[in-house]
């Protein structure tokens, strides 16, 4: 079991890496070389010898290998992303880079985006390294770059250039899972990830006559544009269960112990009041417009208007989603992927999800754990590419009014020392016999 100094040292080292600023704005504007120098400092004080790669510099990704017991099992990854998202200081109770303790509780951008699995995977570690831990698989440890843009210089370079160093590897484990939900009503509830929904950044253009804005055009881009917009954000998707939100849908309905007809979804998602929230947004594809550009005077109507859209499909639905957007766009908007990554899907019946359930079962076993779909993306979609089959698990036990997901991206994004200590337990105790 994880001695006092892995807790004392998942508590600095998530403080560590939260001082170190590694936001990134997108369009390659992020430094994670100084994060992945700090983490490979102490794999390598822990006896590993950790590479650092660039495809960009700056952009560092850290791989390490721990050797197994048994030379026939199938290898683990255990992989974290070091940048995070901007965050606007004044907005925030305290610095967001400050890394700040304040009563039991560590703050600051990455506190659960995730600086504190990336601590929790070192002090586990390390505390393996003063203990003599060998694990009865070989677990490959990485932590990447620019899981928060395109990836394209972390977890996708990883995959496509250094393919080598995941050798044997068949499943992954990284974020968002195994935290604490709780449903208002006394029940603790810990989702593990068994899939996530596919990522569809798309592109809108349309075009039109450019003219004087007095003047009668039937052919202007920004109401064509506005067109498509309008039909995407009011599009009403049509309901798609996956294996893994059926079975997240039919544990909830018995742990309630209402009826879990799923002829009438949409029903039985009011029968579970705010656990609806695990599932509501993975039974279906969406589209949401986020972003405008038309025009640079009042009284010009311009020739083009761009707009953009997250969207996000399920397993086995990325088809009809092109499809939809084919229709809703119509004659006059093209759209084209921007950004585009596979949905993935997790078995639930793998001795590695029993072992991840009977983790957080023995540290928290008055918690009930069920499969949930993520309703996003993680660096798990780049790894698929190379085989490797990927869950959400990332423990936390969380106490009654911190909502954790709200803190994804959110201000004053913070986590309680005993969250992280649970953490380290669980994560020490799944990765020994995983």
């Amino acid at each position: 079991m994880a001695d006092q100094q892995a807790l004392d040292e998942v508590v600095e080292f998530t403080s560590g890496l939260i001082r170190i600023d590694t936001t990134n704005r997108g369009g390659g504007d992020c430094q994670e070389r100084p994060a992945a120098e700090y983490a490979a400092h102490r794999l390598a004080e822990a006896g590993l010898e950790p590479t650092l790669l660039e495809r960009t510099r700056g952009r560092t990704n850290v791989v390490a290998r721990i050797e197994g017991s048994d030379p026939s099992a199938d290898a683990l990854l255990v992989h974290g992303h070091l940048d995070v998202v901007p965050a606007e200081a004044a907005d925030w109770s305290v610095h967001p880079f400050s890394g700040e303790v304040r009563d039991g509780v560590v703050w600051g951008r990455g506190a659960v985006d995730m600086k504190n699995m990336d601590a929790m995977i070192l002090a586990v570690v390390r505390s393996w390294a003063r203990e003599g831990v060998r694990p009865r698989r070989d677990i490959v440890v990485a932590f990447t770059a620019d899981e928060e843009a395109s990836a394209v210089d972390g977890s996708g370079f990883l995959a496509d250039r250094h393919a080598g160093l995941f050798e044997g590897c068949t499943e992954g484990i990284s974020e968002s899972g195994a935290f604490t939900f709780h449903d208002g009503a006394g029940r603790e509830i810990y989702p593990i990830a068994a899939g996530e929904r596919g990522t569809g950044w798309l592109k809108l253009t349309a075009r039109g006559r450019a003219g004087h804005g007095s003047k009668v055009n039937r052919e202007n881009a920004v109401t064509r544009l506005s067109a498509a917009i309008a039909r995407i954000g009011a599009h009403e998707w049509p309901l798609r269960l996956t294996p893994t939100v059926r079975a997240a849908l039919t544990e909830l309905a018995a742990l309630y112990g209402v009826d879990g007809d799923l002829r009438d979804v949409d029903r039985l998602l009011e029968k579970l009041g705010p656990a609806a929230k695990l599932v509501e947004a993975t039974v279906r594809n969406s589209a949401n417009p986020t972003m405008l550009d038309a025009g640079y005077k009042i009284n010009v109507i311009p020739g083009e208007a761009v707009a953009h859209v997250d969207g996000r499909y399920l397993p086995g639905a990325e088809q009809e989603f092109k499809d939809t957007l084919d229709l809703l766009t119509g004659p006059d908007v093209d759209w084209e992927f921007e950004h585009r990554e596979v949905a993935l899907q997790a078995p639930l019946d793998s001795p590695t999800y029993a072992r991840m359930r009977a983790a957080v079962e023995e540290f928290a076993p008055e918690g009930h754990v069920v499969p949930y779909c993520m309703s996003g993306g993680t660096d798990a979609k780049q790894f698929s590419r190379l085989g490797i089959t990927g869950y959400g698990f990332a423990p936390l036990k969380l106490p009654e009014g911190l909502d954790y997901q709200a803190l994804f991206h959110g201000v004053d994004e913070r986590v309680p020392v005993e969250a992280l200590h649970f953490g380290v337990r669980v994560l020490d105790r799944f990765l020994r016999d995983a």
